[in-house]
């Protein structure tokens, strides 16, 4: 069996832990924060203040394979997170009558919930783990190396308390990973990074659905448009939803969205959170912001062979995208299970380790990273031409794309191509290419010949209207 050592705590490291310690191997886990999660839920996710996570006051909708991981790994986790309230959603629920079942239709599950949820229930299962050191509010500091070899050997972590040998550590600190610095202070060469910057700021206000009311607007989508702005509204945990609005870090009045009054008003003209706007649901935050993103893929192994053995990075220090597919913690704990599933091999031949592990992220993982990639340079462009493209007619394959949506809603096969790009199943081209679901848009076109597609949100006149409204008018 092997010691691993684990910098972060956060979402991926602490399944990492997990999942090695129910292998019998011994873990140690150096988080820079004292604070477990789990024993306020509302406290933990709207009082915590944590910079470093900048993601953990938005909404999330995790994904299939989050579902699938735990349930494999950790049923135990899963349990816990329905108990303190994550509710399933299936894609094919949105049709009153379920369509007959095919295969892997059962994985086709959003889990609809806060991100502290997930959080609170690894960290309470990571404790009752004898294998497992919880090592909170002590950070690690750097690593440990051997440069005797011909390729550089991690083997272990500095941290605030001490060294820590370790036969394999793994970088879970996050996009503000401190692991690629420390490799190159301790004379190694650099880890490759690639990055996409995304032109994207989020912008998100929680609210709670009141004990006496509805429990939802009915059949409604959870998403909107506009030429100015995506709105989104993410249903969550013990009745709480989130409403988000999404701009271009270009747009002139986005700063004027982390008013409460001007973020509602605007969001209201958005189908999607005016519905459940409409709830009269307590406002439980404030405008919570997240910008600076980018798509980033840090690499420990170039043409030349590994930088660095005894240690692989996962979560956000290996890979981290623009959250609109939300795949983040799915990619994440794929890693978890690749790495637990094979950590046996990384003291016999760290080379071929870290080697077997970088094909297998660049086959698995990396596809839905250059996938994101792609979609924010596309969206960027849209955004950029959004404006003459509001009053303009859409032809062609762009107007065919534009209907796999619009026809989703209304036909299961097309609906269930949707979920398998959404849940990282199938990429687009596989989901859509077959013959049968491009005969149902087909079909669907042919039905629906003045289809054109359109905005559902404000037009730029409306936005800059809302925005500027003076108070209380």
């Amino acid at each position: 069996m092997t010691h691993v050592a684990i910098v972060g705590g956060g979402i991926s490291g602490l399944a990492a832990a997990l999942f090695l310690g129910r292998r019998g191997h011994s873990v140690t886990v150096f988080e820079r924060d004292a604070r477990q999660p789990g024993e306020h839920l509302d406290a933990d996710f709207f009082d915590w203040h944590r910079p470093g996570v900048p993601q953990a006051v938005q909404p999330h909708a995790l994904l299939a394979p989050v579902r699938t991981v735990l349930r494999a790994e950790a049923p135990d986790v899963y349990e816990d997170m329905l108990r303190r309230g994550a509710v399933e959603r299936h894609e094919l629920d949105w049709f009153p009558e379920r369509p007959p079942a095919r295969p892997g239709d059962e994985d086709l599950v959003t889990l609809q919930t806060r991100r502290i949820v997930l959080e609170a229930a690894l960290s309470a299962a990571v404790a009752r783990e004898a294998s497992v050191e919880m090592r909170r509010g002590d950070p690690a500091l750097g690593l440990l190396t051997d440069r005797s070899g011909a390729v550089p050997r991690v083997t272990g972590v500095e941290s605030a308390s001490g060294s820590h040998d370790a036969g394999l550590v793994l970088d879970a600190g996050g996009r503000r990973s401190e692991v690629g610095r420390w490799l190159t202070g301790a004379g190694c060469r650099a880890p490759v990074v690639e990055s996409h910057r995304t032109g994207i700021a989020y912008f998100c206000r929680w609210y709670r659905l009141r004990a006496d009311g509805p429990a939802n607007p009915g059949r409604v989508t959870y998403g909107s448009f506009s030429p100015v702005a995506v709105g989104g509204v993410f249903p969550s945990d013990n009745g709480t939803f989130a409403v988000s609005l999404t701009v271009s870090t270009a747009e002139p009045t986005r700063a004027a969205l982390r008013d409460p009054e001007v973020f509602e008003r605007v969001a209201r003209m958005f189908p999607a959170s005016a519905a459940w706007l409409a709830l009269d649901p307590e406002a439980v935050s404030d405008v919570h912001a997240m910008g600076g993103l980018d798509n980033r893929w840090t690499s420990l192994v170039t043409d030349a062979g590994p930088v660095v053995t005894g240690l692989v990075g996962l979560g956000d220090s290996l890979t981290h995208t623009n959250p609109t597919m939300g795949q983040g913690t799915a990619l994440g704990l794929w890693a978890a299970q690749w790495i637990a599933r094979h950590a046996d091999g990384a003291p016999r031949d760290p080379v071929a380790f870290a080697e077997e592990y970088h094909r297998w992220a660049v086959r698995t993982l990396r596809p839905w990273f250059e996938i994101q990639a792609a979609a924010d340079e596309a969206a960027e462009r849209h955004r950029r031409g959004a404006a003459e493209a509001a009053g303009r007619q859409v032809t062609g394959a762009a107007r065919e794309k534009a209907a796999r949506s619009a026809c989703a809603f209304d036909d299961p096969v097309v609906m269930r191509a949707r979920a398998h790009v959404r849940h990282l199943v199938l990429t687009d081209a596989q989901a859509y290419g077959t013959e049968e679901v491009r005969a149902r848009i087909e079909r669907w076109l042919d039905q629906h010949r003045d289809y054109v597609p359109e905005f559902d949100g404000p037009d730029r006149e409306e936005w800059e209207a809302a925005v500027h409204r003076a108070p209380g008018g």
